[in-house]
């Protein structure tokens, strides 16, 4: 089969670019023919398989200046022939782990660059690659695009539950995106929350939605040996280094823990967010009773030897889809402590069980992921509540790794191009799984 997947933003980084990296991996182990079209930097380095054809578009790192001058900042070259996009690459989140676009900040001269820019390359991709199937991520805007450009083409989207949230919030094209959104052959969601936002928001046909789940790399996040056994509780937060993600929240939680300054270390993992913010998280674990490590941002492979290395895995976030790096830490032997985000009890539940996680209720929101600042305290209380007992579990399970074998990119990669192997094996060619 020859497959096309399409993201606006990095391939491989952020969840769904990770998403999307590891369904391509899958279908490259298979044999299948492949191409990518993503957003990107001239300076990025772009790991996919041998053999992936990729087409990229390319944005700039900085917008155009007072003059309306782009400016140049690409490996030392400041004449690049590279034609670019004059602005950041358009995040789903409003804040993400590189230099970024908000799409509510897009006005309509840069949509129509963005248009413009991502056909030309969706359509050599195409022409080249002839596609039987083609995959967007994010049911947003660019999905519109193609969907609208190639209406006699199979088109899946995959909400990555940012998509619902910008659809929310933001009114950048929405009429048009809902249109080609609901035209779309197959959507797949991660769980059941998101397979309801996609109802409310898109008005899909029911029979049309998939719930695919999420998958992890078992090669990399697995339990390598004993943790350390010496007192001191090792915390991880992996993530994004921001408000929304629930670190100033942490750091604020943690000063009501109430037990001995040399008995807990915390680790920091992840690129910063807005810098403001990041000013004030570095002030809040200056004056922690407790040590904060800022690890920055690691590979797959350094995360890892992070969570085994850890005892508790904390995500206090304020709005995510399914967090792979929950699934992760599991598997690496971590407790969990997280907030009650929807649907994602009842998943863990059913994919990891007996997993020792603990739930924290989220604050009070407003547009989808904003604490109210009045239910903050409450739900900081909470989580060092969450934490406390948390800590004092150690030993308690036998610091036996939770079952998350049921979670595969394997399966997922199946299910997405199942009913598409079934018509073009009904050919001269069988698709082999």
């Amino acid at each position: 089969m020859r497959i096309l997947s399409i993201t606006a933003q990095k391939p491989g980084s952020t969840g769904s670019g990770v998403y999307l990296t590891e369904l391509v991996k899958e279908y490259a182990a298979r044999g299948h023919e492949q191409a990518v079209v993503a957003g990107v930097y001239e300076t990025d380095v772009i790991d996919l398989p041998e053999g992936v054809g990729f087409y990229p578009v390319y944005f700039s790192k900085e917008p155009k200046d007072a003059q309306g001058r782009e400016n140049m900042q690409s490996a030392g070259n400041t004449q690049s022939a590279v034609e670019r996009l004059p602005f950041p690459i358009a995040g789903m989140s409003d804040e993400m782990p590189y230099t970024s676009t908000r799409y509510c900040e897009m006005t309509p001269e840069m949509a129509g660059q963005f248009k413009a820019a991502f056909l030309k390359a969706v359509m050599r991709a195409v022409e080249e690659l002839d596609p039987d199937l083609i995959l967007c991520h994010h049911l947003y805007l660019l999905t519109a695009i193609v969907r609208e450009a190639f209406p006699e083409r199979i088109v899946y989207g995959f909400c990555h539950n940012t998509d619902l949230r910008q659809m929310k919030k933001t009114d950048l094209e929405r009429v048009f995106i809902r249109e080609q959104i609901r035209k779309l052959d197959r959507i797949f969601v991660p769980q059941q929350a998101q397979e309801e936002g996609v109802l409310e928001i898109y008005g899909m046909s029911p029979d049309k939605i998939t719930r695919a789940g999420m998958g992890y790399n078992s090669k990399v996040f697995w339990r390598t040996g004993e943790k350390p056994q010496d007192g001191v509780t090792r915390m991880v937060f992996a993530g994004k280094i921001a408000e929304k993600k629930g670190v100033i929240s942490l750091l604020r939680a943690l000063s009501h823990l109430g037990i001995g300054r040399e008995k807990l270390k915390v680790f920091l993992a992840g690129s910063t967010g807005n810098k403001e913010e990041y000013a004030v998280i570095e002030e809040l674990a200056e004056t922690c009773p407790y040590a904060v490590t800022f690890l920055g941002r690691l590979s797959q492979p350094e995360l890892s030897r992070v969570y085994n290395a850890c005892d508790i895995f904390v995500l206090p976030s304020f709005f995510e889809g399914i967090p792979l790096t929950v699934i992760e830490a599991l598997a690496c032997g971590d407790r969990v402590v997280m907030t009650d985000l929807p649907g994602i009890r009842e998943w863990l539940s059913e994919t990891a069980p007996g997993a020792d996680i603990r739930y924290v209720p989220l604050p009070a929101m407003r547009n989808t992921d904003e604490p109210v600042p009045e239910s903050l305290p409450a739900f900081e209380d909470g989580l060092a509540k969450a934490l406390r007992e948390s800590i004092a579990a150690a030993g308690q399970d036998g610091q036996k790794a939770a079952d998350v074998s049921a979670i595969s990119w394997v399966k997922i990669a199946e299910e997405v191009i199942r009913d598409q192997s079934r018509k073009l094996s009904g050919g001269q060619k069988t698709w082999m799984l």
